[in-house]
Parts: C-alpha cells; structure tokens; sequence
C-alpha cells in the first residue's frame, strides 16, 4: 500500500491497525498463518473455503476530515466500513474510536456509540412510510428516549437544515429521491453523531440529483467540521467530496492520498488506470506545477496561493496574459506560466509538492 509520508495524527478518530475479515470455515487461522495471508484471493478459496474481504488494512481517520473509501464491486470497501462499528465482526487486528478499543467493547457500550457517537446514511434511504417527514427524522431521538416535544423540535430544525422546508407533514412517497436522501442525511445529523457514515448514498440518484447532494454534504461539512467516512465506487465523487481518498482492490489498500497525491501520483497501473480520464488541471494545484522564480520575477505580477487549482490559474493566465506569483506566507515560492500549465493539462508535470519548485525531489512513499 502506497501512502504520502507524514506524522500520524495526535488523536484521530479512528485508528485501524492490520485489520482482516475473513468469511468461512475456520477464519480466524488465516490472518495468523504467514502462508494463508499472503495467498491470493483465489487460491485462499480453493485451499480453505475461506474468503478475505479485508486484508490487513492499517490507516487513521483524522478528526474534522471527509475520508472517502473507493474501489470497485467486491473489493471490500462496504466491509470494511461496517467493520468499524462491528456491524460485521472483524477477524483481527486493532480498532480504536477515540483511542477506546472498539472490539473490546460489551454489548452496552457498542450499542452507545452505533447510537450515539456515529450515524450511517444508506443509498436504499431507509424511511419508515407510515411516518411523516419530520417523525422519520427524529426516529434516532425516540430510540434515545427523547421526550416527544424535544424530538419533534429537532426533527424540524433538521428538516430546515437539509433544506426541506415546509416539507415535514409529507410521507415519504410524496417525496422525490433526492428529497428522500435528504430527509435520510437530516435523520443521520439529528442524534448529533461524532462521526457520518455514508454507503454510496446517492449512487441510485439522477446525476443532477446526486450533484446536488454531494454540494449539500460538502456544505454541511463547511458549517460544522463533523467528521464523515464517505464510501463510493466513483471516482469523480471521490475526488469532488474527499480530503483524503483510501483506494481499495481484493481487500487491500491499494493507495491512501489527498485527491492530488493520487492523480498526480498513482501508486500502480491499477491507479493509473482509475485516473486516467481525470482532467488533471481540476484536482492539481500550483503549488506542484510552478517553476523557480526568476529574481526579477519575485515581485512582478499578480499572485496565487499555492493550494490554487491549475483550472482557476489557467484563466487568470489567459485574462492577464502574464505569468502568476505563487505566494506563501508573503513569500514568492515559484511561478506559473503557460508552460507549467501545458504540462499539467498533458500529464508532464511529474511530482513537484514538496512545496518549493526548485526542491525537484519525490514525494515520500511509505508502506504501511
């Protein structure tokens, strides 16, 4: 697994170290066999009847972030999800919440933090029918024993925040799917959860539909911080929604990365493939792209941070016609011209984000 080098979070929220779910006979022999382990998927079935839809995952989720776990059908990513609130019981490995051992954890305790500290958004919405609006979103209140005149005010206020307004008498089929996920999403924000788990919620949506929830989750997150694990099978959603982005294959992480590092730096042809069709110049900032400054240019011309995208710098370039500063902390770090752009756009900009375009060195990988 291929990951950007960087100091581990101090408290993160979650922390997985080498976790496996093995489904069949006799699973739990297979993480501790060093020649079990290391079979391929295939030949783990065909030796022991056993499938590993988990293998020996290791990554933290930092407070506050849009963690986004990718991968295509049957690579895991869904177990491994539930796996974090024991929906489905891990076979081995380390799992912490809050540095509290998340296996280790009685049924009291387990059922506290599915109730309380994390909520899940499912792509099925999961309404109760009978139910208005407003009942539906405040049906993990009543499960906590919120009076009735309490759950009811929250529900409301929830039914605002996910802008149904006036909405909160109506059942939910007199809703349309996009208000459905909204009124799922305004269910998930009520219990006032830690952490938002959600399972490829929108992918039954109309793309006009499933844009605009996505606007609305990077909306929400804008407003309150809350942490979110989004699970996704597409790509341009994952790139659009996530700080960081775990790429899962057979059970493996594959690549950990900002949207940046990945499409920018693929870790195999696997990625490579996954990013081959991205346009380079909307997830790339300047920061990687910029050249050394010349000393007559450190002063001269119009500035850009370096978290800048390259689309927004290309029309800077093409209104101005003239090169840009790139700026930190008051200090001109390199510059953008149209060459720096051209090379974006045609996939020659190489690696360059160590933060100093004279620096030429490669990122940092790790295996963890």
């Amino acid at each position: 697994m291929s990951e950007t080098h960087e100091s581990a979070p101090v408290n993160p929220v979650f922390s997985v170290r080498n976790l496996w779910k093995v489904f069949g006979p006799k699973a739990h022999r297979v993480p501790g066999d060093k020649e079990l382990a290391g079979l391929s998927a295939a030949e783990l079935t065909k030796r022991t009847g056993c499938t590993a839809a988990v293998r020996d995952v290791s990554f933290d989720v930092r407070k506050g972030e849009v963690f986004v776990v990718m991968g295509l059908s049957g690579s895991g990513k869904s177990t491994l999800v539930r796996c974090l609130t024991r929906l489905i019981e891990p076979t081995a490995g380390v799992l912490e919440m809050d540095g509290e051992d998340v296996r280790a954890m009685d049924k009291q305790r387990l059922r506290e933090l599915r109730r309380h500290r994390t909520a899940m958004v499912f792509q099925n919405f999961g309404l109760l029918p009978h139910r208005t609006v407003t009942d539906n979103v405040a049906y993990g209140l009543e499960i906590q024993g919120m009076s009735k005149h309490e759950r009811r005010a929250k529900g409301n206020e929830m039914v605002e925040k996910v802008g149904l307004q006036g909405l909160g008498d109506r059942r939910p089929v007199q809703l349309s799917g996009g208000q459905q996920q909204r009124v799922g999403l305004a269910r998930a924000l009520a219990v006032d959860p830690e952490v938002l788990l959600f399972d490829e919620p929108f992918s039954a949506l109309d793309p006009l539909i499933r844009r605009d929830m996505q606007e609305e989750v990077i909306r929400l997150h804008r407003e309150e911080g809350r942490t979110m694990i989004f699970i996704t099978h597409d790509l341009s959603e994952a790139l659009r929604l996530g700080d960081r982005i775990l790429l899962m294959r057979d059970g493996e992480i594959v690549q950990l990365g900002t949207p940046e590092e990945i499409v920018a730096n693929p870790a195999d042809d696997y990625v490579r493939d996954f990013v081959r069709d991205v346009p380079r110049e909307q997830v790339i900032s300047v920061r990687r792209a910029m050249r050394p400054a010349e000393k007559a240019e450190a002063d001269r011309g119009a500035d850009v941070s370096p978290d800048t995208l390259v689309s927004d710098a290309i029309e800077a370039v093409a209104r101005s016609g003239e090169n840009l500063r790139v700026v930190d902390d008051g200090r001109t770090i390199g510059v953008i011209d149209h060459a720096c752009l051209l090379n974006v756009v045609a996939g020659l900009d190489g690696d360059n984000g160590d933060g100093e375009a004279d620096s030429g060195k490669d990122k940092e990988v790790a295996a963890v």
